[in-house]
This record gives structure tokens, C-alpha cells and sequence, in this order.
């Protein structure tokens, strides 16, 4: 729920901003039975995947998660923010391989 509120604070930022953006952008996960699972929260100026979370720690399969969409998106920045951090602190995950 939490992600949902800082999603759509986001959002309204990206706009008042003139930020190009997707919210929810589907990716081709292949291998992946659950469509809700090939969402990423943002896809911004079809330049940087961004997904947002609102949990105690960031665990292992978010970043397998983030570099699944890496791979099937052709993307090559992905960011995960993390609110519930007491300082926020965003992880960058780079796609270095074509």
C-alpha cells in the first residue's frame, strides 16, 4: 500500500516536472507465469527503469527481479528505491552486456 502512496507522489513530481514517463510499464519476462510480476513501477524518458518499495530490507530476488527486466527490456539503468530505510538510499543496477 505504502508503495502505491509514494508512487503516486512520484508521479504527480514526474508531471509538475514535464518528466517524460510509464507507470506500471510491462516487460517481456520470458520464463514468468504471473503477468503482475513483468511490472517495473516506472520506465522514465524510456531511459531508466525505476521500482519502488516500502519494506524492512532490500532482499536477493529484487535485484534478480531488476535484472530480469534489464534483460528483457534492453534498458540499462535500473534504480530501486526503498522508503522504508531510515535514509534512503537508491541501488543502481547497470546493465553493462548488449
Amino acid at each position: 500500500m505504502r508503495e502505491k502512496q509514494y508512487g503516486d507522489a512520484l508521479e504527480k513530481l514526474f508531471l509538475e516536472s514535464g518528466i517524460v514517463f510509464e507507470r506500471e510499464k510491462e516487460l517481456p519476462v520470458s520464463g514468468v507465469d504471473n503477468p503482475r510480476s513483468n511490472l517495473v513501477d516506472f520506465s522514465v524518458d524510456s531511459k531508466v527503469l525505476l521500482d519502488l518499495k516500502a519494506k524492512p530490507i532490500v532482499i536477493r530476488e529484487d535485484y534478480y527481479q531488476m535484472q530480469r527486466y534489464l534483460q528483457a527490456s534492453g534498458y540499462k539503468l535500473g534504480l530501486i528505491v526503498n522508503f522504508r530505510n531510515r535514509y534512503l538510499r537508491p541501488i543502481r543496477i547497470i546493465r553493462l552486456n548488449s
